[in-house]
């Protein structure tokens, strides 16, 4: 008579800049990895990866003036920023970071509709 119904998992969109330390630049694959394995353990996928480089910082941050800068967009489930902050607020290796919801709704099947512009 009833059925039980499955729990609807409701994806989000988000992007990140963060800054990585100059004097770590060589370890920059590895961060990049890291941030992989926490978005695909909350189901998501990294859907833009946009490298701006090394760049001046607007102000010093730890006595550097420059940081190499990366952007990454992608969706996962409501919880993925906590433990993507986590790991930023953890890793010595990021120096600045923020974390801004693009989608409150976001479906992976859309995904390849969607127009990706650089």
């Amino acid at each position: 008579m009833f059925e039980l119904l499955k729990p609807v998992k409701r994806f989000r969109k988000w992007e990140s800049l963060f800054i990585i330390h100059p004097e770590r630049l060589d370890e920059k694959d590895q961060v990049l990895e890291k941030i992989k394995q926490i978005v695909e353990s909350k189901e998501g996928k990294i859907l833009k990866i946009d490298e701006w480089g090394l760049r001046k910082l607007a102000y010093p941050i730890q006595k550097k003036k420059q940081g190499y800068y990366v952007l990454i967009e992608f969706y996962g489930l409501a919880d993925l920023p906590k433990d993507l902050e986590e790991f930023f607020r953890i890793d010595e290796r990021v120096i600045r970071f923020i974390i801004v919801k693009l989608k409150e709704r976001f479906d992976p099947a859309e995904e390849s509709t969607e127009v990706k512009e650089n």
